[in-house]
């Protein structure tokens, strides 16, 4: 059976191996916090019955995907046999790139070195690597166990074969692998969601609308068609005649209020106080956890409509 290593046993190294072991893989958790894998499979333990309710565990129980994880007693045993090691360190370069010097020395040459950044690109902390070339990217968003798209992206010296066995292995994962030519600063995701969250805070600041009411034209809005398809086919379905007839169409639109776009406004100025005191109104700081887990089952229930969804209807 195909095993994986977890480094870095916290947030999202415990998600991580929540969707490995659920996938049938054998999976071990190390960090260099004394006690930390044994905390994320405590967390794990709880997680994994609610997922089961919701179908979310592939026909398994809980006890069988427990059975699976095992805590390592450092990095060695962990990347001992591995066929991919999961790197989920804090987003610090400096300790990146000492990480991966131990991690490359350790592991067997054959073994995919993956990181989980979201912000640091891969030929920051593998340039100086005997073998770099298999060092990438496959940053989630978190959790990947309900939010499966992943971003697969290689250094420069990335090998073929290496971005391939990645891309793979996050498939044979139940992951949608984002399999980028190239690396660049936001890969995918983030900057997508960064040019989203900026027009967001545009128009707070400049007191068109309030945090609530651009929530509303994402969450009742944009949302419902972007949660089972993007925005490329989302636009060739808007128009008779498909993409052409839409960029024919509505083009003049965007590029009239594009320039107005190029204005950033700041995140951390005046307009925080308004997103601050609009969003604590509405859910106080000590709410916070409670509504993260309502959060996270309504992200279970969705995933298991569009399960179903997709046999019953259709990719």
């Amino acid at each position: 059976m195909t095993k994986i290593a977890i480094i870095g046993s916290g947030f999202i190294g415990r998600a991580w191996a929540i969707t490995f072991a659920r996938a049938g893989f054998d999976v071990a958790l190390a960090d260099k916090a004394e006690g930390a894998p044994d905390a994320a499979l405590t967390y794990i333990e709880g997680v994994l019955p609610d997922l089961a309710a919701n179908d979310l565990l592939g026909g398994a129980t809980p006890e069988a995907v427990r059975a699976r994880l095992s805590a390592a007693r450092s990095y060695a045993e962990a990347l001992e046999g591995a066929a991919h090691a999961q790197e989920n360190a804090p987003e610090d370069l400096a300790l990146k790139q000492a990480l991966y010097a131990e991690l490359d020395a350790l592991a067997a040459p054959e073994t995919v070195l993956a990181s989980s950044t979201s912000a640091i690109l891969p030929s920051l902390f593998s340039e100086h690597l005997k073998h770099r070339e298999r060092v990438c990217v496959c940053h989630p968003i978190n959790p990947p166990y309900l939010i499966p798209a992943v971003e697969v992206v290689p250094a420069p010296w990335t090998s073929a074969a290496t971005m391939a066995r990645a891309a793979d292995l996050m498939r044979a994962a139940g992951q949608s692998p984002i399999v980028m030519k190239r690396e660049l600063d936001g890969f995918v995701m983030n900057r997508m969601q960064g040019a989203l969250l900026e027009e967001a805070f545009r128009l707070v600041a400049d007191g068109y609308a309030s945090v609530e009411d651009v929530d509303i034209g994402i969450r009742e809005g944009l949302a419902l068609r972007w949660s089972f398809m993007g925005p490329f086919e989302t636009i060739d379905l808007n128009a008779p005649g498909g993409v052409a007839d839409y960029v024919a169409r509505y083009q003049q639109i965007y590029a009239r209020i594009s320039p107005d776009q190029w204005r950033r406004a700041d995140w951390a100025g005046p307009v925080l106080d308004t997103v601050l005191a609009e969003r604590r109104a509405r859910l106080p700081q000590d709410q916070l956890q409670a509504r993260q887990v309502w959060r996270d089952r309504r992200l279970m229930a969705l995933a298991a409509h569009k399960r179903k969804a997709a046999k019953d209807i259709g990719a």
